[in-house]
């Protein structure tokens, strides 16, 4: 490295402190609870071949393959044709990207009249149109989920800003003034990364800059093949499953062979299932985020900055047609939830290589909530996503009641909720006790939230997984709970499958249930002071202590 290394320091950290800034930026400017609440949302820099630099703290599966988003745009409209203005847009679930309601957008930073980086971003959006508002919960094509925008380029001027891109846009989603403003958002949180970046070149050089964003992404894979060095070299299997696909009952396996040969990793999917007719296909770059998120999160340091460095010691490969990597036009809508079952089973896999710095199987699931109504006025379109409980580790519980690893969306308040929407009210929210797998450490803790119809012909969709499948205790610790949805109607309690959608009635009262996760250890190690802090909490009944941990139904 030729640049200074005190110039490289400042210059690093201010490449990353732009990313977050941009993440701030997104989030405080968005019109939808989803994202200006849950935070489902992202934001990175990027150099000019698209590679991520720096990121945001957000959510881990929408920026771990962005590069994979970026190269069909790039192809499609090449970095030396853009002009100021101009921006990269798609969703493209077989071209790099996820699903249709996160939609990826590039906006060139120009420097004395060139392209060195890109501020970068991706907002799940409340209604992209489709077959019904929020999600659709019984689509069997792509085509039924929305609004497909192939890799493209447009400009702000001409395009957008009342352009015919926008109108286009527009015309056919449910709720255009909060999509439109989740779009606007995007593009506040791109120019703020750009400005940046525009300053710190015109602060140290332009080839200071573009050297410090090459060093970052040497010193990523750097700690990151150092990592893997130190895990014994070999073959390790693992496997996990999708309850099933809506359909039938029967489950979706996912099988992982990770293979460690010195400081390379190499993650292959054969043998998992083939792609359904629902919308659970997982597109391949959300699989091949699940692995990086995982094998970071278990084998690195936090403080090692997630970028293109991080991939490249990874050869990862699923079968075309598989549930992993798609054929078009699958649907695609819920494909975190294989996504997740990718995640554990790299899990159990380096819990073989691993034992100490693994976690229990979690809730690990996104469960996808959608409430819409339409009235005199037009549509109302609520969405949110709902986690569980953490899987223990080897010195620590695991987390209660949070969304699962590779969302890492935050709750959207209450208040926000009677503010936001007058056809429903949430009447219950709190912690479900027992629902821990019980362990040396215990899993985390579920949650339940309930909500009352308050008006007719309300439209609930959901996806979910966990129902029929627990999340899978490790070393001796025991299973998490599973999860499950139910309307009460009157005197009548009706279930509702993990996808599933239907109409409500006002006076219904909607409670979804989510389940815990699973214990490290066995349970007969587990301390009393511990156990006795959680009866005394309320989050372990004194009958469940005596059943889970036998010394305590031994005294």
């Amino acid at each position: 490295m030729s640049l200074d290394p005190v110039d490289y320091a400042v210059i690093s950290q201010g490449i990353i402190a732009g990313a977050r800034e941009m993440g701030a930026k997104l989030i405080r400017s968005a019109y939808s609870t989803i994202v200006r609440e849950a935070q489902d949302a992202s934001a990175a820099l990027l150099d000019r071949d698209g590679n991520v630099v720096a990121q945001a703290e957000l959510i881990p599966m929408q920026l771990g393959p962005m590069k994979m988003t970026f190269g069909p745009c790039a192809e499609t409209h090449p970095v030396d044709t853009l002009v100021p203005g101009d921006f990269y847009i798609t969703n493209d679930p077989f071209n790099g990207g996820q699903h249709l309601p996160d939609v990826f957008i590039f906006s060139p930073i120009f420097f004395e009249g060139e392209v060195i980086g890109f501020g970068a971003s991706v907002a799940h959006h409340l209604d992209l149109g489709g077959g019904a508002p929020g999600l659709n919960a019984d689509a069997s094509d792509v085509y039924q989920e929305g609004l497909q925008i192939p890799a493209s380029c447009y400009n702000m001027d001409r395009d957008w800003n009342g352009g015919p891109f926008e109108r286009l846009v527009a015309a056919n989603i449910r709720v255009p003034q909060l999509t439109i403003g989740d779009f606007n958002a995007q593009f506040a949180a791109n120019a703020i990364g750009g400005l940046r970046i525009q300053e710190l070149a015109a602060k140290y050089g332009k080839d200071a800059v573009l050297e410090a964003m090459a060093e970052l992404l040497d010193y990523s894979e750097r700690r990151v093949r150092s990592a893997i060095a130190e895990i014994p070299d070999g073959v390790y299997l693992g496997e996990d499953a999708v309850d099933d696909d809506g359909l039938t009952p029967d489950p979706l396996p996912v099988k992982a062979r990770v293979t460690i040969s010195g400081d390379t990793i190499a993650v292959d999917f054969e043998g998992s299932a083939q792609q359904v007719h629902r919308n659970l296909n997982c597109p391949f770059s959300s699989t091949v985020s699940a692995v990086l998120a995982c094998v970071k999160s278990v084998l690195t340091s936090a403080d090692i900055p997630f970028n293109e460095g991080v991939k490249r010691p990874f050869t990862i490969t699923a079968p075309y047609g598989s549930l992993l990597n798609p054929k078009p036009p699958a649907p695609v809508r819920a494909r975190m939830e294989p996504a997740y079952r990718v995640f554990n089973a790299v899990m159990k896999a380096l819990s073989q290589a691993a034992p100490e710095k693994v976690i229990a199987g979690g809730f690990d699931t996104t469960t996808v909530f959608a409430l819409s109504h339409l009235s005199d006025t037009g549509y109302r379109v609520y969405v949110e996503i709902f986690g569980g409980g953490y899987g223990a580790s080897v010195e620590q519980d695991g987390c209660d009641a949070i969304d699962s690893p590779l969302s890492n969306c935050s709750n959207t308040p209450v208040e926000a909720l009677d503010m936001e929407y007058d056809y429903f009210r949430v009447v219950d929210y709190g912690l479900l006790a027992d629902s821990a797998g019980p362990g040396r450490q215990r899993g985390g803790l579920g949650f339940t939230r309930a909500y009352e119809i308050t008006a007719e012909d309300v439209t609930f969709a959901v996806y979910a997984d966990r129902f029929r499948i627990a999340p899978s205790g490790l070393f001796g610790g025991d299973d998490g709970t599973l999860a499950r949805c139910q309307v009460h109607r009157g005197t009548e309690t009706l279930p509702i499958n993990s996808k599933a959608g239907m109409s409500l009635q006002k006076g219904d009262v909607l409670t979804v249930y989510t389940g815990g996760g699973g214990g490290y250890g066995d349970p007969t190690e587990r301390s009393r002071d511990a156990i006795d802090r959680d009866v005394t909490d309320g989050l372990l009944t004194p009958e469940a202590a005596a059943r889970d941990y036998p010394a305590i139904a031994a005294e």
